[in-house]
């Protein structure tokens, strides 16, 4: 049973350890108007800005719901287990050293371990961890400044990094935050079970998670799944796709990071919508706070200046945002109201001639968000305070605002540049319930991320495939074995013969239909080392081909030729280091490498998504017919798929990787003509 962590989250009483840090703790609580009994421990002072120390935490006037720990990494064991044993609602523990320095520092790995048991059923957050924000609430566990303000309802943000989290506190783009809470190292309480705890306060209508690892994957999974069934959206970066950024991620957090396609591909199974900056997630979380995920992605965008409607269409180019047409009768009224010489079209420009007359754009503004658009977004940058006077543009403010509240439609107002949409012109629209959107491609980013939160299913997303640690040496599969190994799992491939001799191999290749394959065992690439030789008519060339290898090859496959192929395919599946398997299906051949045209899907997969994957790819022009050829036999080529699934699923403990490439695509079957498995060598038989 996961700890309650309703004490730390919502205190009433705070208790203090350490020096400076908890002298800073004490201030940004003062600074919050925390309500709530403020108890500094300290031996050595009197008070911390005017609120008295405690000499002893055996002197506490009370249980505290909440605890900031800022002394060393061994007195925070001692703090932590005294704070548990007196029933204590949970503690942040600010010092670091312990797992996420294990590769550094010896020690460590123990050293966490100790904070756990001492912990007992205490929730602590961290180590290595700043602590919480609670703005709803006033709640400032924190020892640094931040950048938050009370706020009746908002998001909940959670970040396995505290530097990233502070920076988040500190924007100026209008979000309303709700919680931070900055998750540490996670040795006790997950990032996932933090965010599950959030999503029971009504007051969080969306959560982001700013991800290093994923940690313990079936918690993120019970998660997602809350979320659904409350309707709440998830918004996430994950970070790691780099060699370098996955070794910043193990010193800091000492969590696995994982394959990014993995990731992404998990985060997409789970319906957590996934961006990759700082920026864009701000700007996502803010819309779907302010109108949620849209129903659709009909957009109509709407300037007084072609180039930001030509500059809106281009940037919205490749993206799930459609400028559907105004209606007929919607486009007439238009007409009407704008005058012959304005071009009636999504986007809109509708030039500048009703500039200052705030009733009669009050009144076209109307016009445009009568229709059924899933949102309506208006460009306009204002004039920076400083140096000009935005006054003139409060008739746009006004109109667009009285617009809203006439109709009720989503609206949302983007800047082209983040810097020209002040703050509080900001709060005005957000006031009257349009939501402000800062930088026309973070905007874009973000109403395409809108698009897609609307797409997600509140239904049951299925529990990915997870192998058991395992150790031990890979072992890897010659061709043919891997091939006997899938076949029996229904995988269709040649008839075959292995050969130790040019001898044997003559005499096995009479089992076989020419033409035929010849393949020489003992490298991974065949085709660089000259060990393929394609299209064989009969036997004498086969015993040439053999004799032209056979200083390099340790063994000879013999195989009929495979004819009527349509396009060559790639499946492969790998074990990431966070025990998930990754399903890439991808254009095969020689050159797969070159046209990186792939897909990615986490196992178990379904058949539904498997077809839809083969169409997302290029090469599924290929497989639907293509200029006049025939389609592939689809239903196969996912049948051979789910083979090559169903065998990762019962080898889940011992399979490392897998690949099947290339497998041709026929118009009435799939057949794999190479394949290979590796194995730890404890499952080395298939």
């Amino acid at each position: 049973m996961k700890p309650d962590l309703s004490r730390l989250l919502r205190p009433k009483s705070i208790a203090l350890f350490g020096g400076g840090w908890a002298v800073n703790v004490v201030a940004q609580l003062k600074k919050s108007g925390f309500d709530g009994d403020i108890w500094p421990v300290n031996p050595k002072r009197s008070d911390i800005l005017g609120v008295p120390c405690i000499a002893s935490i055996d002197d506490l006037p009370g249980v505290p719901d909440a605890s900031f720990i800022g002394v060393n990494r061994d007195a925070t064991i001692e703090v932590v287990e005294k704070l548990s044993t007196m029933g204590a609602g949970g503690a942040t523990c600010f010092a670091s050293g312990f797992l996420e320095s294990e590769t550094e520092t010896a020690g460590g790995a123990d050293l966490q371990t100790r904070l756990v048991e001492a912990a007992g059923d205490m929730p602590i957050l961290g180590p290595n961890c700043y602590g919480l924000l609670n703005y709803l609430d006033n709640v400032t566990l924190w020892p640094d400044q931040h950048g938050g303000m009370t706020v009746n309802r908002g998001v909940a943000i959670i970040a396995q990094s505290s530097n990233i989290a502070i920076n988040m506190t500190m924007q100026a783009r209008g979000l309303p935050i709700a919680y931070v809470v900055a998750a540490g190292n996670q040795a006790q309480i997950g990032a996932s079970d933090i965010a599950s705890a959030l999503l029971d306060d009504d007051r969080v209508t969306a959560i982001g998670l700013y991800l290093e690892g994923f940690g313990d994957i079936r918690a993120l999974e019970a998660f997602a799944a809350k979320a659904r069934a409350k309707g709440k959206p998830v918004v996430a970066i994950k970070i790691g796709r780099s060699d370098k950024a996955r070794a910043a991620t193990m010193t800091h957090t000492a969590s696995l990071a994982g394959n990014a396609a993995a990731g992404s591909a998990l985060l997409k199974r789970l319906g957590i919508i996934e961006v990759e900056t700082i920026a864009v997630f701000l700007e996502t979380l803010k819309l779907l706070h302010m109108v949620g995920p849209l129903p659709g992605a009909s957009v109509c965008s709407v300037s007084c200046s072609g180039g930001e409607a030509s500059l809106m269409a281009d940037l919205s180019s490749g993206s799930g945002l459609d400028f559907a047409d105004f209606a007929p009768a919607q486009r007439a009224a238009l007409k009407a109201e704008l005058g012959p010489i304005v071009t009636i079209a999504n986007p809109l420009d509708y030039h500048t001639f009703i500039w200052g007359d705030t009733p009669r754009m009050t009144r076209m503004f109307s016009m445009v968000m009568a229709e059924t658009f899933d949102l309506i977004v208006f460009i306009l940058d204002l004039p920076r305070a400083d140096r000009c006077d935005p006054s003139g543009y409060q008739c746009a403010v006004d109109a667009i605002v009285a617009a809203k509240a006439d109709t009720g439609a989503r609206v949302a107002v983007l800047a082209s540049l983040p810097e020209n949409m002040s703050d509080s012109f900001t709060r005005s629209f957000m006031e009257g319930g349009v939501a402000v959107l800062h930088g026309m491609s973070e905007g874009i980013a973000a109403i395409n991320s809108a698009i897609a939160a609307g797409r997600i299913s509140s239904g049951e997303a299925p529990g990915v495939q997870l192998a058991s640690t395992h150790a031990g040496t890979p072992v890897t599969l010659s061709e043919a074995a891997s091939k006997d190994a899938l076949s029996g799992f229904g995988l269709k491939c040649p008839q075959s013969r292995t050969a130790a001799t040019i001898d044997a191999l003559t005499e096995a290749s009479a089992a076989l239909e020419f033409p035929v394959v010849l393949k020489g065992t003992g490298a991974a690439h065949k085709s660089e080392a000259g060990l393929v030789v394609l299209n064989i008519p009969n036997q004498q060339d086969l015993v040439d081909a053999a004799e032209h290898m056979s200083g390099t090859a340790r063994g000879y496959l013999v195989e009929e030729m495979v004819s009527g192929q349509l396009a060559e395919l790639l499946i492969g599946i790998t074990r990431d280091p966070t025990g998930m398997f990754l399903l890439t299906l991808g254009a095969g051949g020689v050159l797969t490498e070159l046209l990186g045209d792939t897909a990615s899907l986490l196992l178990p997969a379904s058949r539904t998504e498997i077809e839809a994957a083969f169409k997302s790819l290029k090469v599924g022009r290929l497989l639907e017919g293509y200029r006049g050829k025939p389609a592939a036999d689809i239903a196969s080529l996912v049948d051979a798929v789910m083979a090559v699934g169903n065998y990762a699923e019962a080898h889940a403990d011992q399979l490392i990787e897998l690949e099947v490439n290339p497998l041709i695509a026929r118009t009435s079957d799939a057949i794999a003509v190479d394949a290979l498995i590796c194995l730890n060598e404890e499952g080395s038989r298939p």
